[in-house]
């Protein structure tokens, strides 16, 4: 389960670099979604590689984030008993630890919305121009992902 975070924008961008971020859900700038581990996924992250930040991430810090940052329609927050009384979950860490263990998708929670509209980070990025094993905060980061996520939490 890959974690992809839209850092850059869109303006004077390829118009199939466009249809990709859409196809991906990517609207905005810090917005974050959960991506299963597929071929067809992995191109189209690798497309887009110059826009987005992404990595796999732990189970604690899905946990956290989908309990700050996770919404149902109607703009209501995620709960523990929602989860529990909606889904086979117990909670949200549960939920998140199935999430990336690659046995559950955001769809077993009904009414849960896809995208986490995430804080810019705390201490911002350090350079949105640059890929992250330059010093940046473009492409893959692997499981230093969760730094990141926690920061924008």
């Amino acid at each position: 389960m890959y974690v992809v975070v839209q850092v850059r924008g869109v303006v004077n961008c390829r118009k199939e670099i466009k249809d990709t971020l859409k196809m991906l859900r990517l609207h905005h700038i810090n917005h974050c979604v959960l991506i299963p581990d597929t071929p067809e996924y992995l191109g189209m992250i690798r497309k887009v590689k110059d826009y987005v930040a992404y990595g796999e991430a732990d189970p604690e810090i899905l946990g956290t984030v989908l309990s700050t940052r996770g919404r149902l329609t109607g703009n209501e927050r995620l709960t523990d008993e929602y989860v529990k009384e909606n889904s086979e979950f117990e909670d949200i860490n549960a939920f998140a630890t199935a999430l990336c263990a690659g046995e559950a998708s955001m769809k077993d929670v009904p009414e849960l919305k896809p995208v986490l509209r995430l804080h810019p980070p705390r201490k911002g990025f350090k350079s949105i121009k640059r890929t992250y094993q330059q010093g940046g905060a473009l492409g893959n980061y692997g499981s230093e992902i969760n730094s990141l996520l926690y920061r924008m939490r």
